[in-house]
């Protein structure tokens, strides 16, 4: 279906973002990173459910990532556990603070699914350090093409943080989803930016 021109009006309960979809085809040369001796990254076979969503909360709360929240336990269990699933968490002091989920499809094409850092970790070249990994981990395989999705919901300057890291944009979309924080998925203390309008 495709939107009229102007304005469309929202139900209550609903919300609405502008979703980028962004790809690149070929490894971009390196980018330089910070040393960040403090800080590791590391690959976690078949997470459990609840380890993920905690530190998928941690770090999309605040944007309202909501599509993991809805998957049953044992559904996103089984998509952890996946010979085409990768998980890396960023690690201060042993404790995660940092999201890097991988997965590569059936027509040879990489998905960057969630790429996240804690506030904690926001700033200081700490993205653009796990984007160097992402990078080096998806092209380890020949893949055809790395994509990715960001929207208007996420952090503002996630689009110009993607296209510095090599993606190009090639298509956008308008996403409308019932609100997470009135779903009862998400507090309603989250992303104040993002006013709540109750049915």
């Amino acid at each position: 279906m495709t939107l009229p021109d102007g304005i469309t009006e929202l139900a209550p309960g609903k919300i609405a973002s502008v979703v980028t979809y962004l790809e690149m085809t070929q490894r971009p040369e390196p980018r330089a990173v910070p040393d960040l001796p403090e800080l590791s990254v590391q690959l976690h076979d078949a997470p459990s459910a609840e380890a993920y969503l905690n530190l998928y909360r941690l770090v999309g709360e605040e944007y309202l990532w909501f599509s993991r929240l809805m998957m049953e336990p044992s559904a996103l269990e089984a998509h952890l556990a996946s010979d085409s699933v990768e998980v890396w968490t960023v690690q201060k002091d042993g404790t995660d603070l940092g999201l890097l989920e991988l997965e590569w499809m059936q027509d040879g094409a990489c998905e960057l699914s969630f790429l996240g850092l804690s506030p904690a970790l926001t700033g200081g070249g700490v993205g653009r350090w796990l984007m160097e990994h992402a990078l080096e981990r998806a092209f380890k395989r020949p893949i055809s093409r790395f994509f990715v999705h960001t929207c208007t919901l996420d952090s503002a300057p996630a689009l110009a943080f993607y296209i510095r890291s090599g993606f190009v944009p090639y298509r956008r979309a308008v996403e409308i989803a019932d609100d997470p924080r009135l779903t009862g998925l998400i507090p309603e203390s989250c992303a104040p930016h993002v006013p709540l309008v109750r049915v």
